[in-house]
Formats: structure tokens, sequence, C-alpha cells
């Protein structure tokens, strides 16, 4: 059930880079990445320190078969640079919708990774949905940019709690279209 589960989850060829399910080889990276308090100040679920075996935790639930969310690794290998550069995912939500998250390693920060894996899934959407949304840290412009860029429009502002920072941080939210 697993495999078939996993097999369903389509790699998505995003140009210089590919964005594919995530394999228990990814760990370390992930570890590495999302380790970094620069990253993980910018997301609402990475906590600073990293605890040790979060990654496995995380890309065991990202391998279920019931997960509730899709993980792409934004993988350069094609372009000579490494397996997991960041990471995508569609969370599911109800009424044929998506929430967007990503992040990047800060060696690809200013690169224009983000925006291109991000264009990748919106034209493959392969969730099949009608909307997808996105919410930045109000903090973070080089989110925003990625989204507006990408055809995102700007929907209102917002809340949400950041474990890394422990602190309730203003978002704004974004939708697309599909």
């Amino acid at each position: 059930m697993m495999l078939d589960r996993i097999s369903t989850q389509e790699i998505i060829n995003a140009g210089r880079f590919n964005l594919r399910p995530l394999r228990l080889s990814d760990m370390g990276l992930i570890a590495l990445y999302a380790g970094d308090e620069r990253v993980a100040r910018m997301t609402t679920s990475i906590p600073h320190p990293y605890p040790p075996g979060a990654a496995e935790a995380f890309v065991t639930r990202a391998m279920a078969p019931d997960r509730a969310e899709d993980v792409w690794a934004i993988d350069g290998v094609k372009s000579g640079e490494g397996e997991v550069l960041g990471l995508i995912s569609l969370k599911k939500m109800d009424r044929n919708q998506s929430e967007v998250g990503y992040w990047v390693a800060p060696l690809y920060w200013n690169t224009g990774m983000a925006s291109e894996a991000v264009q990748a899934l919106v034209e493959t959407n392969p969730q099949g949905n009608a909307t997808m949304f996105a919410s930045v840290f109000q903090d973070n412009l080089a989110s925003a940019r990625v989204l507006t860029h990408c055809g995102f429009a700007y929907l209102g502002d917002a809340e949400s709690y950041s474990v890394a920072r422990d602190a309730t941080v203003p978002t704004w939210t974004y939708s697309r279209k599909l």
C-alpha cells in the first residue's frame, strides 16, 4: 500500500532541478538545513534548535500512505547541485484546495529557486486543486515576492505561531486560482 501511494506522488521537472518525493536518505540534509536558525525562523513548524530524530520523524510522516501533506525535495542533481536544496509541500484542505509551504537552504537564497519550485508546483497542480493558498511572515519579504511572482494574490493579514521564535508572528496570506 505504501509503495502504491508514494508512486502516485509524481516527480516534477522544474527546469534546472526536479521536485521529487522524499526518501529516507534525505534525512541528513533536511536536518542540516532545517537546523539552520535562518530557515527555522521563517517557518511555523521547524523548531530551533532542531532536535535529534526530527528529520527522521518528518520524512517518515511524508512517506506515510495516509499523509495529509505531499512533500517534495528540491533536487538539483541534474544540474550538479545537491540532492536536497530545500523542500516544497502541498497540504490538503477541504473544497479542493491546498496550502503551499516551502523553504530553501540559505546557500540558494536569492537564486530564483523558490520561485521556480512554486511555479512548477502551480503549473503541474499534482493534487488537481482549484485553489492554492500560502502564508508568509511579514518580515520575510523574499517569500512574499516569490508568491506574487508566481501569480498569487494578496488576501489579507493574519498571525501564525512560529515554533522557532516561540511567538505569534504577523503573516500575509495569498491565494492562486487554478
